[in-house]
């Protein structure tokens, strides 16, 4: 396998008013990689915030899109990351949602020497974009696979390529509660043409990605007890996943931030 720089489990930082404390905590817990979602990158700068607030950890993007940060943008995050925290910045890219994608993607990465191709990862689905992942970039960063796709995808990028993979957890054993939550990210990703060609992939109907339905949500969503979310994310890791990144959804009561990464911390092994 790869060097793996990620950690076997990482967790996704939500941007608020007490992030970066929350950050230095769950760095805490052994987490290896905290990331932060490109909905939340309203400025590059983000993500040295973050290197600056903690310690040891890798810090990544999940994603930084394309079509919103030019690669002269992404390759001075670089240099001040380097200058602040030599070797703890993940860059991880997205790809156009523009016509051409993956050309437009090759010539993106033509423009971002500046960033080592070790140090980058790109949110590849489909076999070609993982092909370029492994031709371009120290690996791959998708979200919302199956096992299947997983050992599919490891496949395509060989072992010595990293296999970063995003999975959405609920901390609730309400079953109902926990597929509402689901839905509310699922709804808007299952508009998107590179998310609707992945879930085909994965053998749903178009009614499951139209509906987001139960199964489609059952699948690919790590819901229950943290021992239940830690087991769904260990059998990514057994199929062929270097790391697992968390991405917690809450709300009311549910645990999120660093009362929910202290609960996985210790699910985890």
């Amino acid at each position: 396998m790869a060097p793996n720089p990620l950690g076997r489990f990482g967790f996704t930082i939500d941007v608020t008013a007490d992030h970066l404390a929350d950050a230095s905590a769950i760095e805490g817990l052994g987490f290896g990689t905290l990331w932060v979602n490109g909905g939340q990158l309203d400025r590059l700068d983000r993500l040295t915030d973050l290197l600056a607030a903690t310690h040891t950890v890798t810090v990544g993007s999940a994603i930084i899109p394309p079509d919103v940060y030019a690669a002269t943008d992404v390759a001075r995050l670089f240099t001040a990351a380097e200058t602040l925290a030599p070797g703890r910045l993940m860059v991880g890219l997205g790809t156009s949602h523009r016509p051409h994608a993956l050309t437009l993607m090759g010539e993106y990465l033509d423009a971002l020497d500046a960033v080592p191709r070790e140090r980058r990862l790109l949110a590849a689905f489909g076999d070609r974009a993982l092909e370029l992942a492994r031709a371009r970039c120290a690996g791959a960063l998708p979200m919302l696979f199956t096992p299947a796709l997983i050992t599919r995808a490891r496949e395509i990028l060989g072992e010595d390529r990293v296999l970063a993979v995003g999975l959405f957890a609920v901390l609730s054993s309400d079953r109902h509660q926990a597929r509402a939550l689901a839905r509310e990210p699922l709804s808007f990703l299952s508009t998107m043409p590179s998310y609707q060609r992945s879930f085909a992939r994965q053998g749903f109907s178009v009614d499951d990605v139209d509906t987001v339905s139960d199964r489609l949500v059952d699948t690919l969503v790590a819901c229950g007890t943290a021992s239940e979310v830690a087991a769904h994310a260990e059998r990514l890791l057994s199929a062929g996943a270097d790391h697992v990144n968390l991405q917690v959804l809450g709300s009311g009561d549910l645990p999120t931030g660093r009362t929910a990464a202290a609960l996985l911390a210790e699910a985890l092994t």
